[in-house]
Parts: structure tokens; sequence; C-alpha cells
């Protein structure tokens, strides 16, 4: 166990207990030994934990404690690494940069063994599958951030062309395609459109009428509601 999820794991257990609860106690819930808790509850304290108490008394953490943001598990750690490889292999270029970018900055103010177990990470990522998307997804991401419609040509699997007017809401990332979710004007039903099949995208300024939480949420009652295969 590297020393910051000892921290969290004693914050944690503080949390637990609303009367003061003694070192011993407290070191055998841990499994640690008396001197490496008093080492650690200082320097919680030294970090700002507002953790009352002292030895031969007993400790307890003032309520209303929120954890320090950059403080992992070796788990958290090899999750945060494993997306951010995961996104970088993906077609959309502004994405795969901030995820790279994201990742630095994460590192850049990371205790030293934390960043030692970000930098030494095994779990990787393959490389980048599926054909080359024909529009900047980054459009897609932006027209779902400020809910506005989408004007597109699609060509369907067999190959024919239809112009469409869409509401997108979501967009969907696997190994070999991209799929936008969006409500269909032409069809007045939800639809599932996959990115590489989208010929021509245009912004059209045009805020559609329902918010995008609420089309998700309404997509996904339809999901629910689907027969089983």
């Amino acid at each position: 166990m590297s020393r910051s999820e000892r921290l969290l794991d004693l914050v944690q257990t503080l949390r637990r207990h609303r009367l003061p609860v003694s070192a011993r106690a407290l070191a055998s819930e841990l499994g640690v030994s008396i001197r490496t808790l008093y080492r650690d509850i200082a320097t919680l304290q030294g970090q700002g934990a507002p953790i009352e108490g002292e030895a031969g008394l007993g400790y307890v953490l003032r309520p209303g404690f929120m954890l320090p943001p950059l403080m992992f598990t070796d788990e958290e750690i090899e999750a945060i690494v494993l997306g951010s490889r995961w996104v970088a292999k993906q077609p959309d270029n502004r994405l795969s940069k901030a995820a790279a970018d994201a990742l630095a900055k994460i590192a850049a103010v990371l205790p030293d063994d934390l960043r030692e177990d970000l930098d030494a990470s095994t779990l990787l990522v393959g490389p980048r599958t599926g054909a080359s998307e024909g529009i900047e997804l980054a459009a897609v991401r932006q027209a779902i951030r400020d809910e506005q419609k989408l004007a597109i040509t699609y060509s369907d699997a067999g190959g024919s062309d239809s112009e469409r007017i869409v509401w997108p809401f979501a967009l969907g990332f696997f190994d070999k395609v991209r799929v936008m979710v969006a409500w269909c004007e032409m069809r007045q039903d939800f639809r599932h459109f996959r990115t590489d099949r989208i010929a021509r995208l245009d912004a059209t300024g045009l805020r559609y009428p329902k918010r995008r939480q609420a089309l998700l949420k309404q997509w996904r009652m339809t999901l629910e509601d689907a027969p089983q295969r």
C-alpha cells in the first residue's frame, strides 16, 4: 500500500467515528504501527486536515473536511492513466490532445510517490483501429454542449444519402466506430448515427427546444423499454 493510499484510509477511518478514537484502535484497524499512525496524523494535520486530539486522549476528524483533490489510490491512478491513454488514441484530435495535456497537469502536481506510480503504470492501450472520421468530432461535441441543431448528410448501410436536421445530445466511443445519438427531425424519433458515415456536417446556430439532459433521460427510457433479444 502506498503512503498516499494509507493516508486516505486513515481519513476514511476517522470519518466513521463520531467520537474520539484511540491511536491504538486506529493503528489496529489500519494495520500499521503506533509510530506510523502518529506520523500519518501529523502529515494530514500539516496538510490542513482538521484532526483534533492528542496521544493518550484519542483523535477525531472535525465534520466538513474535504479530501485534497489530488490524492488517489493505486487503482484510481491506474484508471486515470488507462482512461487518458485510451482517449489519446481516439480520432478526435482535440480531445486526444486534451487527454494528454490533462494527464501532464495531474502528474505535475502529484506527490513524488504518486507521480512515480503514474509514470510506471503498465496498463497499456492498443493501437488506434477503424477508419478516420470524415467530420470534425469536436464540432459534434460543441453542438452537444451548446444544445444546438446540426444539419448533416448521412449515408446509411446501403449507401443511400439523406439530409437530416438532428438534435445531438450524446457521443458514444467504441473500439472501431463513434456514434452520435440524436433526435432526428425527419424520423421524429431517436437515431444513432455512425460518425464515419456522416459526409457533411454544418452547425445551424439554432438551439433545439429541449435540454440535452431531458433528451438523454428520454432516450435511456426507450432503451429500457425495448424488447430484449
